[in-house]
């Protein structure tokens, strides 16, 4: 899929922020950075598996 690791990237920026105020707001979930570091680490073998594309 052309643009899947551009928009897994997106993503992912987009859950470290609500992770980060949900933290900020409720108290820290370690099951909200557990995923949130799981999708991290998926972003990252989409990306080098893309090539750079």
């Amino acid at each position: 899929m052309p643009g899947s690791p551009k928009s897994m990237g997106v993503l992912t920026v987009g859950m470290l922020v609500l992770v980060t105020a949900y933290t900020a707001a409720l108290g820290s979930s370690g099951w909200l950075w557990f995923g949130w570091v799981v999708l991290l680490l998926a972003t990252a073998g989409a990306a080098s598996t893309s090539g750079g594309r």
